[in-house]
């Protein structure tokens, strides 16, 4: 009975869909909606709709609100503040205890590049034309302002240290300067050895593998990427602290991006006994070839190349797959000890009552689920992020004289309890909104909704803002303020060269591009369609079909039984044909 339930309110919302496709289907293929519009439409009309609050602080310049933008690499919600009981993140559990976390916040394509220009611009993936690492959106689509950006004309000191923007052609091979930074963007010098011959293997030989723990002491130039990020946001903060003007500072954190080349000290925190598997390490029955990410980048890898694994479906040995999610979890620890060691700078410089921080990744990253690893994927596991906005006192009061809301806290000490997040929202987000959302924080005025298109436009938002969510209320009839949280929908999108796994499936050129997949989450499902895509017209044709998926959140929270085709009367591949 309650899953019929909750297929009736999934036929009735899509149902809306079909009627508008019919409104669409009297169109000649010239006149279809234009690139990046095919999300747009399904978002008006499922009520993915809420009108900006404006600001919730005054914008003069003596009161303006510095912000503290922490963008980190692949990394998914396995933090203690999202209930994970094996992390130890004691440094961003404490950060949450004083923030707003979004449990449930979504990336819009999970891959660094296209992730990454889709939330700095405010743009979905559909509008930037990025779907992979070849183009730079201001020639390729439209000049399109950047969060930073905006925030420089509006009389901030914009900074960046370490990877927010990808680097390479998706920024111009400059991080977007000199649009969106008012000094020259920082990269630590140590980068250059992520991926070369610097891990010890059983043989005492230097290889470039997946899994790679390291004495720092013995590495090239003696320190790491983000050691040395930390260090320069740092030095940034100090220059700032007698600025005149207020600063926007992003700080980007390589990990726990591939290979995992961290501390080997961080292992000692997660014993391989400890370990366990993925609850569903197995590739699902019902899984669309198509849909099937064959985690390519994980294969060159020297110590995974060894394995010898069958193409495309492997499976990793248990042992091994053990050992990478041991890896990863203390990659997220030596992360969180960079990012306490930033938090607990910032209050040592008298700048935490005065600065917003902002906590995300830009997607999450598969341990095995599904029979998957790294990201290029439409699932939960990958599309799914931390979000948290700690707000000096709004989301948390303001400090007495003596005390400190973020002293370091050494993940090697015992830790008594998890720290509970301050606030938490439920409702679905997504990251796009973050543009909207700092804007209207510091105080600025929070740019208008992109029209449809926008191409032409530059500076727009097509997130939500999340203001609303900052305004904290008690009684029933506020809390309806928040409205319907079945009318709440994250969208996210993941190209395809081909209906079956490929060598280029995760990461297809965009002239290689065929099918693509797009995927909408709402509280009751995660449904998914894979249509025909021609990359020379940015055209997705919804009335070629390739596969679909449907998975019920509360039955199948893990995403393994595809109901896609047991739809009564194929009801839902009809209700996205044009």
């Amino acid at each position: 009975m309650l899953r019929r339930r909750r297929r009736r309110r999934l036929r009735l919302s899509t149902g809306f869909v079909a009627g508008h496709h019919r409104i669409l289907s009297c169109r000649t293929e010239a006149e279809m909606p234009p690139p990046g519009r095919s999300q747009l439409w399904l978002g008006l009309v499922l009520g993915s709709v809420c009108a900006s609050l404006g600001s919730v602080v005054p914008s003069n310049a003596q009161d303006a609100l510095n912000v503290l933008l922490i963008i980190v690499d692949d990394l998914r919600p396995s933090l203690g503040c999202y209930g994970d009981k094996l992390i130890r993140s004691p440094n961003i559990d404490q950060l949450a205890s004083h923030s707003l976390l979004f449990q449930n916040a979504f990336a819009q394509q999970a891959v660094c590049a296209p992730s990454r220009v889709s939330f700095l611009t405010g743009r979905r993936p559909d509008t930037t034309r990025l779907y992979d690492f070849n183009s730079y959106w201001r020639v390729h689509a439209g000049n399109f302002s950047t969060i930073p950006q905006y925030f420089k004309e509006n009389g901030y000191v914009t900074m960046s240290v370490g990877k927010v923007f990808h680097p390479g052609i998706s920024s111009n091979h400059s991080d977007d300067s000199p649009y969106s930074w008012s000094v020259p963007p920082y990269h630590p010098s140590s980068e250059k050895y992520e991926n070369t011959k610097t891990c010890k293997g059983p043989d005492g030989e230097l290889h470039a593998n997946l899994l790679c723990p390291v004495d720092v002491a013995e590495v090239p130039e003696g320190t790491l990427p983000d050691k040395q990020s930390t260090e320069e946001a740092i030095r940034l903060l100090e220059k700032m602290k007698s600025s005149a003007s207020p600063f926007f500072l992003a700080v980007g954190y390589h990990k726990p991006h591939i290979p995992f080349r961290y501390p080997k000290e961080f292992q000692k925190l997660y014993p391989l006994e400890s370990i366990t598997l993925a609850p569903d390490p197995q590739v699902p029955a019902g899984l669309p070839p198509v849909a099937y990410n064959p985690w390519m980048d994980i294969r060159q890898r020297e110590d995974v190349q060894a394995l010898n694994l069958s193409v495309p479906y492997g499976p990793i040995p248990v042992d091994f797959q053990r050992k990478i999610r041991q890896s990863y979890f203390a990659s997220v620890s030596y992360l969180d000890t960079q990012v306490g060691q930033l938090l607990s700078a910032l209050e040592a410089l008298q700048l935490a009552n005065s600065t917003i921080v902002a906590f995300t990744s830009d997607h999450g990253w598969a341990l095995g689920e599904h029979g998957e690893w790294a990201k290029y994927s439409n699932f939960d596991v990958t599309t799914r992020v931390p979000l948290m906005f700690y707000v000096p006192g709004r989301t948390a009061p303001l400090p007495e004289a003596g005390d400190k809301l973020f002293p370091y806290i050494n993940p090697f000490d015992s830790v008594s309890a998890l720290m509970e997040p301050g606030r938490e929202a439920v409702d679905l987000v997504e990251l796009v909104s973050l543009f909207p959302t700092l804007a209207g924080l510091a105080g600025l005025h929070v740019p208008p909704r992109c029209p449809s298109p926008s191409f032409h436009v530059q500076l727009c938002r097509e997130g939500q803002s999340l203001l609303k969510h900052f305004r904290f209320h008690d009684s029933e009839e506020d809390l309806a303020l928040h409205g319907n949280p079945r009318e709440l929908i994250a969208y996210s999108q993941y190209p395809r060269p081909a209906d079956s796994p490929q060598w280029n499936s995760d990461r297809p050129s965009l002239k290689d591009i065929k099918v693509m997949g797009y995927s909408i989450r709402t509280i009751d499902y995660r449904y998914t369609v894979w249509v025909g895509f021609n990359p020379h017209e940015f055209l997705a044709n919804f009335s070629d079909v390739h596969a679909g998926e449907l998975y019920f959140v509360d039955s199948d929270p893990l995403q393994d039984h595809n109901m896609y085709n047991d739809t009564q009367g194929g009801d839902l591949p009809h209700s996205l044909t044009p």
